[in-house]
């Protein structure tokens, strides 16, 4: 039995022979040491996970209000485009609704027939996906330049 397999096993050994002295058995001492040891490098590492996991934050919010100040200097910068993407985000909302529609209502005419073969369900996705990908693009970008202000922190 290799080292680190005796210390696991006598980690777990529970020793009910009597002690005569009020001192703990030697072997208790040293799986309460192994115990300790493991449970130092746990904190250790959680320490660790924890500061990764700090910095990642800081990294990404950083982005994200480099992002937002950028698109808040583009839009005071274009008012008008910007309030015109808002009217185009309006109107190519409701296309997506009207588009939505018509897959649905193809979805429910059809679903048997996509289940039963590929070239249905294959056909579908080509008919459907890409615009649908397309214009979930337009309207996400339209969104973003239009003029609704996003709340900024200022200091």
């Amino acid at each position: 039995m290799s080292l680190e397999k005796q210390k696991m096993a006598s980690m777990f050994r529970i020793d009910v022979s009597p002690i005569s002295s009020g001192q703990p058995h030697e072997s208790q001492q040293r799986s309460d040491n192994d115990v300790l040891d493991l449970l130092r490098q746990l904190v250790v590492s959680q320490n660790r996970q924890t500061e990764l996991l700090e910095n990642m934050i800081d990294h990404l919010s950083a982005s994200q209000r480099q992002r937002a100040l950028e698109l808040g200097q583009w839009k005071e910068a274009n008012p008008t485009l910007a309030r015109r993407c808002r009217s185009a985000a309006e109107a190519i909302s409701q296309v997506q609704t009207e588009f939505l529609q018509n897959m649905t209502r193809e979805i429910n005419d059809s679903y048997e027939s996509m289940m039963d073969g590929d070239f249905v369900l294959n056909e579908f996705i080509d008919r459907f996906g890409p615009r649908l990908a397309h214009l979930n693009g337009v309207l996400q970008l339209l969104s973003q330049l239009s003029s609704v202000n996003t709340p900024t922190s200022q200091t």
